[in-house]
């Protein structure tokens, strides 16, 4: 199989491309094609004897939202019927997983944001409670837990009194699971 060059036009996108692009990803796609046609090269479109996309239908509705006039594409002509409808599936199937420790100590954030790579934000951490303030997880024991809990259960049924209500809402110390008390 050799790279060609065709008229974007001669291309058709494939009517049952299982695959979507939402919004911000696709504009983010036509950006990174316009700064990196280089790409388009090393990653050519595949089509069938009809011209038909088996690889590539965003890059090709990217190119044509960028005006291309003419785009790299190999011919995959000796795939069966079959092999074409696998290579459609294994083309857009994602078998690796990132490493997200080494992305993070060896590349730059923006820089993979910048390339349309969807980047870890830290975002603000909710409330995490705790059994003691400065208690370490891995030394909490279930006797402690079970003690938290009976104490936490005492607390809320003294108020629930104090209250003069049936009803208590409370949190499971282990699970966090919420509940209402009935007494």
């Amino acid at each position: 199989m050799k790279i060609e060059y065709v008229k974007i036009n001669k291309i058709k996108a494939n009517p049952q491309n299982p695959r979507v692009i939402k919004d911000d990803k696709f504009f983010r796609l036509v950006e990174s094609i316009n700064e990196f046609p280089a790409m388009l090269e090393a990653r050519p479109i595949v089509v069938n004897d009809n011209m038909m996309v088996l690889g590539g239908n965003m890059r090709l509705k990217a190119c044509q939202e960028s005006q291309f006039k003419e785009v790299p594409i190999i011919k995959a002509s000796d795939f069966t019927e079959e092999q074409q409808k696998e290579f459609i599936i294994k083309d857009n199937n994602t078998f690796g997983e990132w490493d997200w420790d080494a992305l993070a100590n060896s590349w730059d954030a923006e820089e993979l944001k910048d390339w349309g790579m969807d980047v870890w934000q830290p975002q603000e951490a909710e409330f995490e409670p705790s059994l003691e303030p400065e208690t370490n997880y891995d030394e909490v024991t279930k006797e402690e837990i079970n003690r938290k809990a009976q104490e936490m259960a005492v607390d809320i049924a003294q108020r629930m009194v104090k209250a003069d209500k049936k009803q208590q809402d409370a949190i499971c110390p282990k699970c966090y699971h919420e509940f209402k008390l009935q007494m």
